[in-house]
């Protein structure tokens, strides 16, 4: 089962989404928006750079 992403609105009347994986686990949350759309924004913005961001090891 792939991936999804859930929006939901917060105890505060923001909206965030989280990032599930296949197996129900929660691997990403979202900051707050104000609006739906934002919310929605950010999860194109996600799908959009994450194919090709970087791994920064700040353990090293």
């Amino acid at each position: 089962m792939a991936g999804k992403f859930e929006i939901y609105q917060s105890s505060n009347g923001e909206y965030r989404f989280r990032l599930k994986a296949g197996n129900g686990e929660i691997i990403a949350t979202s900051e707050g928006y104000t609006s739906k759309a934002s919310a929605k924004n950010g999860i194109e913005s996600v799908q959009n750079n994450a194919p090709g961001a970087t791994v920064d090891d700040l353990t090293e």
